[in-house]
């Protein structure tokens, strides 16, 4: 009796996928694609999806695929037969390819972190012969390591910015402060050698996070011990080990943790909707204020919200509000007209970013497509809003 309803209820499954396919299937699509070197899953999908971020839903839906992240160069992909995706297996000797190249992302899984709280960290107190900066081969004075065995291995890390709601009032004046740079000792200054630029609106919101850049790592050379204690000695040298930034007075220690990649993500919508002004780009590496595709965001939501790794959001910048110059004429200051004057404008579809690391109200996402820059203080949407 199971039997055959098992497989209506197969069929009928099959039927369905095949449906949702046809209909998210970009209209020009090519009969086949070969996949090569330096592909994406994200841009392979960009190809012949309407939603690339759907991709693994899609390909899971179709039984010739056993494993949607397991693509490699080589592989034949076709759509010729019912618009139904089928693999031609290619070699198998290279590396499968990943959603989004580790190149473009691996200096954000590997130097930096947000915290709560890093003042309980030990810091460096001095550095060997009274130097100014420390580099590899040479010596850290350690305050705060009490207890720490020789050969002990910890990150150095240094305090950079302190991250905290955007104004929502302001969303997009970016003429007022910046967000909070750190100096050396993690109290607030306008720093200049920062990973992110963030010319940020004024006027604080809610506390996010303090982030924390590595700088290098270092080994216990000599731990604090009874005779040093009754010397009235009271730090742990340590030797930097490994080639990175220079360490300086006042950057914290943490230990070192094993930290692996997992670039596999399940692309994904938000799990909820946002209340309005909740969601938004706090920060552009490496860049003024703006980015575009394979440029790294800081966004003000994570774990907590309920963000994970693979989310997908629409960036959108926030419709201005302009003063009906036909109903107050042009000799008006703005300050002076009325929100009955004025006109808010449509927020305006930016692009697409995938988060690729989540903490606690914070999360670091990759812009994966885009019609025009994406800015600080430009709100996050689900990747289906409408334009």
């Amino acid at each position: 009796m199971l039997k055959p309803i098992r497989t209506v209820v197969t069929a009928a499954l099959l039927t369905v996928a095949t449906f949702s396919v046809a209909q998210e299937m970009a209209a020009g699509h090519p009969d086949t694609y070969v996949v090569k070197r330096g592909d994406t899953l994200w841009d392979i999908a960009g190809k012949f999806l309407k939603r690339p971020w759907l991709w693994p839903e899609i390909w899971q839906a179709n039984p010739q695929i056993r494993n949607p992240h397991l693509i490699y160069p080589g592989d034949v992909i076709s759509l010729a037969y019912l618009d139904r995706v089928a693999v031609q297996e290619g070699p198998r000797d290279e590396a499968p390819i990943n959603t989004i190249p580790l190149s473009d992302i691996e200096a954000f899984l590997k130097n930096l972190r947000v915290v709560d709280e890093f003042e309980q960290l030990p810091y460096v107190v001095a550095l060997e012969e009274d130097r100014l900066r420390s580099a590899s081969g040479q010596v850290a004075y350690v305050k705060g390591l009490d207890g720490a065995a020789a050969g002990q291995r910890y990150a150095i890390v240094r305090p950079q910015v302190t991250y905290h709601r955007l104004n929502p009032a302001r969303c997009c004046d970016v003429s007022g402060q910046r967000q909070d740079d750190l100096d050396f000792r993690g109290r607030p200054i306008r720093g200049l050698e920062q990973m992110w630029s963030h010319l940020l609106p004024a006027g604080k919101g809610e506390f996010l996070g303090h982030e924390l850049m590595q700088l290098t790592t270092a080994t216990v050379s000599k731990a604090l011990g009874d005779q040093d204690q009754a010397q009235g000695v009271d730090v742990t040298t340590l030797l930097v080990d490994n080639e990175g930034r220079e360490v300086r007075v006042g950057d914290r220690l943490i230990p070192v943790e094993p930290q692996p990649y997992d670039l596999q993500f399940m692309p994904h919508p938000p799990a909820r909707e946002f209340a309005y002004g909740h969601a938004k780009i706090l920060a552009v590496a490496d860049m003024l204020t703006t980015g575009g595709p394979r440029d790294v965001i800081a966004l003000s939501v994570g774990a907590a919200d309920g963000v994970d790794n693979g989310t997908v959001f629409s960036t959108w910048r926030v419709g201005s509000t302009e003063v009906d110059r036909v109903q107050t004429g042009f000799d008006r200051s703005p300050d002076t007209v009325s929100r009955g004057g004025k006109a808010r404008l449509p927020d305006e579809y930016a692009g697409h970013a995938m988060v690729f690391r989540t903490f606690d109200k914070v999360s670091y996402a990759l812009v994966m497509n885009s019609i025009r820059p994406s800015r600080v203080g430009y709100e996050l949407k689900h990747p289906d809003a409408k334009r």
